[in-house]
């Protein structure tokens, strides 16, 4: 599906409308830093969490719109989104087209949080029943 990313006043890259964004490039991850007008989003933060116990390290600062063509690989996430690729930017493929071997490591283990799969982060779960 379309999504719009956001810009901030100075012109770079803020988040989505309804998520915040990462952006893959020679194995680092650079998100918008918090200073930079996001949502301090829940599952931002897990996505940081997961990639740095995958030993992936995470630069938060500001990121140009440029970056975004350039990039190895994207991806969005949100409380609705959870972790999505992202394989096209203003009709330009991002990557190889496909979700990036990154973008599903980290959504993949992701899925074993929320699904109770991973022993380690169990204490993030909170039972509803």
């Amino acid at each position: 599906y379309d999504e719009s990313i956001l810009l901030d006043r100075n012109g770079n890259v803020s988040e989505a409308s309804g998520e915040n964004i990462f952006v893959v490039r020679n194995g680092k991850l650079h998100t918008p830093q918090l200073a930079d007008s996001i949502l301090e989003g829940i599952t931002r933060n897990t996505a940081i969490t997961i990639a740095k116990e995958l030993g992936y390290e995470v630069v938060e600062r500001p990121i140009s719109r440029t970056e975004l063509y350039l990039a190895d690989e994207i991806f969005l996430t949100g409380t609705a989104a959870e972790i999505i690729g992202i394989t096209k930017i203003d009709g330009n493929i991002v990557g190889n087209g496909r979700e990036g071997s990154i973008t599903k490591s980290i959504r993949e283990n992701y899925e074993n949080i929320v699904t109770g799969k991973s022993e380690k982060f169990m204490g993030w779960l909170t039972p509803s029943w």
